[in-house]
């Protein structure tokens, strides 16, 4: 089976844009100083199974329990939002309990890395290329996140306090647009 280099990039860049770990950088280095670290190959693998298992049995998954695509981008979007809140008005909704585990689970890896956005985006693919490609991509797109996650205390040290901070707020805002526009496109026609 042959894969085609330019489907792979399109697909690679795809998800690499949906998942936006960069974005994603300020709220993961203040989840790590509030939690006591992150556990980041556990939260590479947790979002990476949770991706592939999407890609495979989304659909079925979700009709299973009653819900529907849309049904499931808007919980996640509540959960970005609320996680946009935290950064631009420096409340902690998500109380810290030292628990890395379970802070390495949620929010890191799900929603942030594979979000409901992530995820549909995944289910949407399927329609448009192989899954070989796919598997490939989110591999790709794996390595990616693990290197970011490794290296927040070098990107927190480069930014500087105040640096971080402003980068917070900002990325904050820009969680709360995205949360935003994820509810506002999917909720249209759920509340009857």
């Amino acid at each position: 089976m042959t894969i085609d280099p330019g489907e792979l990039l399109t697909v690679t860049f795809t998800l690499f844009a949906v998942i936006d770990i960069i974005g994603s950088v300020p709220i993961l280095i203040s989840l790590k100083q509030k939690m006591g670290g992150i556990r980041e190959w556990r939260a590479t693998l947790v979002s990476g199974g949770l991706m592939i298992a999407f890609l495979f049995v989304g659909k079925t998954f979700l009709k299973l329990l009653g819900l529907d695509v849309k049904s499931f981008a808007v919980g996640g979007s509540i959960v970005i939002f609320i996680l946009g809140l935290e950064m631009v008005l420096g409340l902690e909704f998500f109380k810290s309990e030292k628990d890395v585990s379970s802070a390495t689970v949620v929010p890191i890896a799900f929603p942030l890395i594979a979000g409901s956005g992530t995820l549909t985006t995944l289910m949407s693919l399927k329609a448009n290329f192989g899954e070989t490609t796919i598997l490939l991509a989110i591999l790709i797109n794996l390595v990616i996140v693990f290197i970011v996650l490794k290296s927040l205390n070098a990107i927190a040290r480069l930014l500087g306090p105040s640096g971080l901070l402003a980068v917070r707020k900002f990325f904050g805002v820009i969680l709360l647009a995205i949360a935003v526009k994820i509810f506002a496109t999917n909720a249209h026609g759920l509340i009857k």
